[in-house]
Order: structure tokens, then C-alpha cells, then sequence
């Protein structure tokens, strides 16, 4: 049903700082020397920059750098910050040592087929990939609002749905009360101006029986269980937003009738009420069009093709002899577009011959024009919405081939000083592709994010803690291996990320969930025949 940072980076504090790290362990400084930066740990913050290369640890195994204490450092030019490589490019060559200048640590021989290749959607990812790390003592934050669908303005919240009303009703108010407006000054000529009023309370009474309507199919759906997203009010009548199938056809059947039965009910009720008024009068009038527009919008409703009630009434019936849901939609849909020509086609006929009322030879110039353009806007909606009908229907038909288990990465725990260059050696050795940090006790903390691992060059990844890449877990975060289908794509519309962590039922990890994994296996399951 009803679908993201700069890539500058900020120096980092001290240019030499690269320089320094190389430095034989055993060497005291000497006393006209800068004391060298303090070692990173994993519980300082690194900048963005830092995070790559700048004032790690001295490594015992680095090669020896010392020179004499009383040689002033040299200046060496400004290390620039190296920016993401799009996939597939070579990775930066390490540089060259010099006579006065030692011979960097070499990286660890790494192999990193899997991680160091972003999948093809990964170029539109950022690349400035450490952010501060949250203090591990910090207060939780409280669970964010759930987001508003929109869609207009909102109404308000009837049985908990949120009604809204959309542009385009104000558009079709004023149709409908210049339209109505003209008809009153052939009935009530002494109204004179105020005819507009009756018009515009006219439009407002009969979208209040659209919402009713629409509130018939909200109120059966929550009998049903079925979740309903939003009701809209719109350019012609209203919508409610169902997110889930009905379970059996006959639900299906009984959710679409009940619309245009309560249609039929408040037609009804407005022919009681008009018997009690004299004809002629502005309460005549205003019961007499409600009377007749609930019967239209319940007759409309009733025609037997989708999207409208009657469509589904047909899909139910099928689903019922066939046994296949599919098979409903798709019957269901191609006589939605066969009554959208009809519509096309019969509509200005009808006008034309007279058979809506009005006499054939009124029925010309401006009113001809309108006729052809209401009828093409009815067949547009009808058409649009089979065709919407038909790629829901195939959608829910392979949602359930979409399991987290079976799209998860394999995952290598590390924790969190881990130098990158080790961390993708277990990786490789394993035969994994995701990193997940985790404490001293084995609990998963956050993930290091594929976009990170992709920005940093392989020349720099002995100095460059795994901590500084990863992003940090939350609730949402954590999905179980057991889902599939929509409960899948809720649990991660619900909070939207790049990577998720999977675990079994008895939180254990099974492994890390990629956001493009899931969206690559959709499309291709879209694409299979049904």
C-alpha cells in the first residue's frame, strides 16, 4: 500500500596528528616537542574525522620512527579528508614512505568482498559516516509520536480514525454550490443572492453523508480486526484506508455492502423527513437533493466493478465460488474497466438523449462541454482505481515470500575498539557480512553501518575502531527472525533505518537485516508472474 547528510567533513585538531601515531612506543618526547594526544578510547566521542585516522594508539608493532629528540618535527602538508569511493572503484593507494618520513603500519591482508561493496543503491546513502557516540548513561528517549498519515485537514477522530478533508473538496463545494446555486434560482427566485448559502449548506449536508458512508466501512472493519489508516474526504466522495484483506469472502462482502446500505438508509431517512415540509420551501428543496444524492451515490456504489463497493461485492462472490482471492480481484478489476468506457461513452449519451431529466435540446454548449468532462473524470477514477486494485492484489500475493530469516545477513560480533581491518578479517573468515558491536558479556549494542565501512579507505582501517561507525540500537531496531510478510514491513515502516538487528525468539542474534536487501527482494518478487 499506501515509500537520508553532507559528505564535507571537518578537519581534524591537529594536521601532524597522523605523523605522531607512528612513533616508536619507547621513545620518551622531547621536552620542545607538543605532547602527543592522548590515545582514542571507546568511551570518548570522535568526530567525523577523527574517526578514520587521527590520533590512534601506538601500535608496538608499528615500524620503528624514532629520530633524534632535538630535530625539530618537519611540517608535512594537511592530510585531506578522503570522501566515500562509489562501489567498485580501487581503494586509495597507500603512500609512498620518504627518506624523512617512516613507512606507515601496513593494513592487515584483508579481503572484504562482501562489506567493502555497497550494493548498487548504496551511492545514494551519505558517506560521512561517524557521528558522536551517545554516552552509554544517558537517559532513554521516549517513544516518538507515531507519524500522522495526512492527507488534508484534519476533522477529527472518529473511533479513533483520523478523518481528514483534502484540497480538492473545496474545489468540488464550489462546484456544487454555483451548480445547485442555479437550480434554486428557477425554484426559489425570491432567495436572490442568498440561494448561495443554500448551495454551500447543500454541499456541506451531502459530503456529511459521504463521511457517514465511509464511517459504515470504518465501523465494520474494526469489527473485523482489520486496521484502518485514514477516511478522506476528496474530489468525488470519500475513502476509508483499510490496511489489511478481509480473512474470508464473506467479511469481504459485508464490509463493501455496508456503505451503500447506509446510503440507502439515509435516503430514506431524508424522504421521511420530506413528507413532513411543504413542497417548494428551502427545507423541501435541501431534503428532496439530499434524498436524491444519497440514492445516486448508493446506486454508483453498487455498480459491480472495483474500486467501488459493488466491485468488491463481485470479488467476494468469486473469491467464494473459485476459492482464490486473486482470481476475484482480477474479475473484479477488468469489469471495473469495462464500465470506466461505459462511463465514458454512456454518460454524454445519456445527456444527450435526455434521459437524466433535462430535455435534449437544453442540453447543449457549456452543459455539453461539462457533461464530456464529468464523465471523463468519473471513467479516469474508475480505471486508475481497477489498476490499483489489480497491483494491491499481487502485492499482498508475494508479500509472503518476504521472511526476515531468509533475507538476513550473516552477522560477526565484536566489540567496540576493534580495529575495522580485524574486525572484516573475522568477518571474511566467517563468511559474514555485518558487523554488530556488542559489550563485554556478548549484548548487542549497535551496528556497523555498511555505508560507514564503505567510506573509510583500506589504507586507514588498522587505525579506525569499529565504534566510530556504528550506530547505536534502538527498540525499533530489533526484529525477530520470525517475521514475514506485512508483519515485516510494519516492524520496519515503524522505524525506519538502514540496517536492523534480527534475533531469535530466545534473543540470541541471529544476524543483521538490510533495508536494501528487503527492497531488492520485493521488487523481484513484483516482478514474477503471479
Amino acid at each position: 500500500m499506501e515509500t537520508s547528510g553532507g559528505s564535507g567533513q571537518p578537519r581534524s585538531d591537529s594536521d601532524e596528528a597522523p605523523e605522531r601515531a607512528h612513533r616508536d612506543a619507547t621513545e620518551p618526547p622531547a621536552e620542545n616537542d607538543a605532547p602527543t594526544p592522548a590515545p582514542h578510547t571507546p568511551d570518548e566521542p570522535s568526530t567525523p574525522t577523527d574517526a578514520p585516522g587521527a590520533q590512534a594508539p601506538e601500535r608496538p608493532d608499528a615500524p620503528d620512527s624514532s629520530r633524534p629528540t632535538d630535530e625539530p618535527d618537519e611540517q608535512h602538508p594537511a592530510e585531506e579528508p578522503t570522501a566515500a569511493r562509489p562501489p567498485g572503484d580501487p581503494a586509495d593507494p597507500a603512500p609512498t614512505p620518504t627518506a624523512d618520513e617512516p613507512p606507515r603500519a601496513p593494513a592487515t591482508p584483508t579481503d572484504p568482498v562482501d562489506l567493502d561493496k555497497a550494493p548498487e543503491d548504496e551511492q545514494e546513502r551519505t558517506a560521512a559516516f561517524a557521528r558522536p557516540d551517545a554516552p552509554r548513561d544517558a537517559a532513554p528517549k521516549p517513544p516518538a509520536r507515531p507519524k500522522e498519515p495526512g492527507g488534508g485537514i484534519l476533522m477529527g477522530r472518529p473511533f479513533g480514525v483520523p478523518v481528514y478533508v483534502a484540497p480538492s473538496w473545496f474545489l468540488v463545494a464550489a462546484l456544487i454550490t454555483w451548480v445547485f446555486g442555479g437550480q434554486l434560482d428557477r425554484v426559489l427566485p425570491e432567495l436572490g443572492a442568498a440561494r448561495y448559502l443554500v448551495a454551500l449548506f447543500f454541499a456541506v449536508a451531502f459530503y456529511a453523508s459521504v463521511l457517514v458512508h465511509e464511517l459504515a466501512h470504518t465501523i465494520a472493519a474494526l469489527r473485523y480486526k482489520l486496521p484502518v489508516r485514514r477516511i478522506q474526504l476528496q474530489f468525488f466522495g470519500g475513502v476509508s484506508e483499510i490496511e489489511k484483506e478481509s480473512e474470508t469472502p464473506g467479511r469481504e462482502f459485508v464490509l463493501a455492502f455496508v456503505g451503500p446500505l447506509l446510503s440507502l438508509v439515509l435516503a430514506g431517512v431524508f424522504y421521511l423527513a420530506l413528507l413532513a415540509v411543504e413542497p417548494g420551501t428551502v427545507p423541501g428543496v435541501l431534503l428532496a437533493g439530499l434524498m436524491a444524492s444519497n440514492l445516486i451515490v448508493a446506486a454508483f456504489n453498487l455498480l459491480p466493478g472495483l474500486p467501488l463497493d459493488g466491485g468488491r461485492m463481485l470479488r467476494a462472490v468469486v473469491w467464494k465460488i473459485t476459492g482464490k482471492p486473486m482470481s476475484g480481484t482480477v474479475a473484479a478489476a477488468w469489469v471495473g474497466r469495462a464500465l470506466a468506457v461505459s462511463v465514458l461513452i454512456g454518460l454524454p449519451l445519456l445527456t444527450q438523449s435526455g434521459l437524466l431529466g433535462s430535455a435534449a435540446e437544453d442540453s447543449v454548449g457549456m452543459d455539453t462541454v461539462l457533461d464530456a468532462l464529468l464523465a471523463a473524470i468519473l471513467a479516469a477514477i474508475i480505471w486508475t482505481g481497477a489498476g490499483n486494485s489489480l497491483r494491491m492484489a499481487r502485492l499482498r500475493e508475494h508479500l509472503p515470500e518476504l521472511q526476515a530469516r531468509a533475507l538476513t545477513r550473516r552477522a560477526v560480533p565484536v566489540e567496540t575498539d576493534t580495529p575495522l581491518s580485524e574486525a572484516l578479517r573475522r568477518a571474511n573468515e566467517a563468511g559474514a557480512r555485518a558487523l554488530v558491536v556488542v559489550d563485554p558479556d556478548g549484548e548487542p549494542l549497535s551496528l556497523v553501518r555498511e555505508a560507514a565501512i564503505v567510506g573509510v579507505p583500506e589504507h586507514r582501517r588498522p587505525w579506525v575502531a569499529v565504534g566510530g561507525l556504528a550506530q547505536d540500537l534502538t527498540d525499533g531496531m530489533r526484529v525477530s527472525a520470525e517475521l514475514a510478510g506485512e508483519e515485516l514491513l510494519d516492524a520496519l515502516r515503524a522505524a525506519p533505518a538502514t540496517e536492523y538487528l534480527v534475533v531469535e525468539d530466545s534473543g540470541e542474534i541471529y544476524g543483521v537485516l538490510s533495508a536494501a536487501d528487503v527492497e531488492r527482494a520485493f521488487v523481484k518478487a513484483m516482478a514474477r508472474p503471479s
